[in-house]
């Protein structure tokens, strides 16, 4: 099992620019103060882009994170959060994406830009 697996992130709804991703959090994605722990967000965030790419390539593709920028709003606490990907720019080798990250009462905790390189 890798370690994107363990998150269970879940397409729960499609968009003409990117999907809206589910994610449960389990006890042990918390830190100590009851948040869910930061680079948990981050990988979190990561990984919806990059399913927002297979998505919308409708088929696996080979890439990679080269660049990876998250803004912390607000700690995510609760059982879920969810992630809107909008896909800013597709090129021949690199992937532009752009993630905002809610908590269960829909609010705004987060926001971030990664890129992917095509491989």
């Amino acid at each position: 099992m890798t370690f994107e697996d363990h998150l269970n992130l879940q397409v729960s709804e499609r968009h003409g620019d990117g999907v809206t991703i589910f994610c449960p959090i389990r006890p042990e994605f918390m830190n100590s103060m009851g948040a869910l722990h930061g680079g948990i967000t981050a990988a979190i965030a990561d990984e919806a882009g990059w399913k927002a790419l297979q998505d919308m390539f409708g088929k696996p593709v080979d890439c990679v994170t080269t660049e990876l920028k998250v803004n912390y709003l607000s700690p995510i606490i609760g059982d879920k959060a969810f992630v809107r990907v909008y896909i800013v720019r597709v090129g021949k080798t690199l992937c532009v994406t752009r993630m905002d990250l809610f908590d269960e009462r829909n609010n705004l905790t987060g926001i971030a830009v990664a890129t992917y390189m095509l491989v």
